[in-house]
């Protein structure tokens, strides 16, 4: 996808029309516009994932001062990677001195730490809501992935609101890792406002096994935001059957068949969703559609309160702008 965009903005650059770029690459004038004006907004980033490999490798010190940390430990299994530092620095004098976490770190490579086994987390389900104000709760999951014509996998990420059915977005990411998932979040929180509940299931990214009751870095965001959570229960997929009946939907719609690449497959899902809100009645809204009872919300996205720690006995709370709730 990223080549791919790449490419299109190449061309609008070199000055060829939107409308013929538009038929050639497959997609909707829609979806290309959409392309356009993010790299305005936001250059090259929006267009391509941020390598994360590092610019060095951490933890990594010659052959033998390893061969020698791991034997100090065999010989003396009670200590610790400080103590066995102190040897290092004093049997190779003439080296930099390695940090601790170093150490400790070829001792973990070597399988010589004995690690405390923490109780993982386990989902429950929260106790769910039923309002019939749009805003009041939002749903979202991550509709089953499936394989484009370049054989790469599509996860189409959805967001509805639960009171009008309204389909906020619908965006099909390469990974359901929660990175790509702040993106698309911010973006609609930006387009419509914050809704007081986001309901999802407890999968990644909305819920982490290894996190404060289960808690990952999307959901704490959301609630630094106001928004409260709701989980469903495990196994138990109609807690969220509003949501699941718009994916059957989707799914006959807008992926059978799947289309050629990611740009051509964002198109049917853009397309599909100006249908759905606009057009398509629904039977539940005695044959109007959700465009009919949407509205936005009045809580609007402004960033995040950046808490300073208290100097002393006073507090400061100062308002800021932060990326993805960092």
């Amino acid at each position: 996808m990223m080549d791919e965009r790449l490419k299109f903005i190449a061309r609008l650059l070199d000055g060829e029309r939107m409308s013929d770029l538009c038929r050639e690459f497959g997609i909707a004038r829609k979806t290309g516009y959409k392309i356009w004006n993010r790299y305005r907004d936001v250059g090259l980033k929006a267009l391509s994932d941020r390598s994360r490999r590092p610019y060095r490798y951490a933890n990594q010190i010659p052959i033998q001062i390893e061969k020698y940390i791991v034997r100090c430990k065999e010989e003396r299994p009670t200590w610790g990677a400080p103590k066995i530092r102190e040897l290092v620095c004093k049997k190779f004098p003439e080296i930099k001195l390695p940090a601790k976490s170093t150490v400790h770190a070829v001792l973990d490579r070597n399988g010589l730490v004995n690690r405390r086994k923490r109780a993982r987390y386990k989902a429950q389900g929260t106790a769910l809501s039923n309002s019939d104000e749009p805003n009041d709760l939002w749903c979202t999951d991550f509709k089953g992935e499936f394989m484009l014509g370049d054989r790469r996998y599509c996860y189409p990420l959805t967001i509805t609101d639960y009171a009008s059915r309204y389909l906020l977005a619908c965006e099909g990411l390469e990974t359901t890792k929660q990175d790509f998932t702040f993106s698309v979040f911010e973006r609609v929180f930006q387009e419509f406002g914050l809704p007081k509940s986001i309901r999802s299931d407890n999968g990644n990214p909305f819920s982490c096994p290894r996190g404060l009751f289960g808690l990952s870095k999307l959901s704490v965001w959301w609630l630094r935001l106001g928004i409260q959570i709701e989980r469903i229960r495990p196994g138990h997929p109609e807690q969220n059957g509003r949501h699941e009946r718009m994916h059957r939907t989707l799914k006959k719609d807008a992926t059978k068949p799947a289309a050629g690449n990611f740009l051509q497959q964002q198109s049917k899902f853009d397309e599909f969703l100006n249908i759905y809100n606009h057009e398509r009645p629904h039977e539940a809204l005695e044959m109007k559609t959700p465009a009919d009872f949407y509205k936005k919300s009045d809580r609007r996205y402004q960033g995040l309160l950046d808490l300073k720690y208290p100097f002393g006995k006073m507090w400061d709370f100062e308002k800021t702008k932060t990326e993805f709730g960092s």
